[in-house]
């Protein structure tokens, strides 16, 4: 599993014009799932995701929690986390999921989020999907369950 967790001041996500979600200061994350991704795996990864101490205490220093400064959650799955580019430039998509598999999965961290955080918006699993953000610092972090 690949998480692309951004620290934003704000982020949304519309679907044929139309918001189907919304954040403020929080985290952005791309949520990309492999083949052999279950919901151990999901879990370990939706803890370390909202453990993250990456926004700043009193002092500057990037001590806090999403929980610790009451922040919020946009999920948004993408299997293009999952390409394979190292032959030729066509991505293969092999080692990403089927949809079977990892639409559960994705609703399952999606719930599982939501033991950690209380405000959790997500997109349309497998839609088109327009995604606006303000990303914070800019921060991101690349959590690769394989790593």
């Amino acid at each position: 599993m690949i998480l692309v967790v951004q620290r934003v001041s704000r982020a949304s996500v519309k679907v044929e014009g139309e918001t189907v979600g919304k954040i403020g200061k929080g985290f952005m994350v791309l949520v990309g799932i492999k083949n052999g991704d279950d919901e151990a795996v999901a879990a370990k990864m939706v803890k370390k995701m909202c453990g993250l101490r990456i926004f700043e205490d009193a002092e500057g220093k990037t001590n806090l929690s999403l929980a610790d400064v009451g922040g919020e959650l946009l999920l948004i799955s993408q299997f293009t986390l999952c390409a394979d580019c190292r032959k030729g430039y066509r991505p293969s998509f092999i080692d990403a999921a089927r949809p079977e598999v990892s639409e559960p999965l994705y609703n399952f961290v999606i719930d599982e989020s939501k033991k950690y955080v209380p405000v959790v918006e997500k997109g349309v699993f497998g839609a088109m999907m327009e995604v606006e953000l303000i990303n914070d610092g800019p921060f991101t972090i690349v959590l690769d369950s394989e790593k």
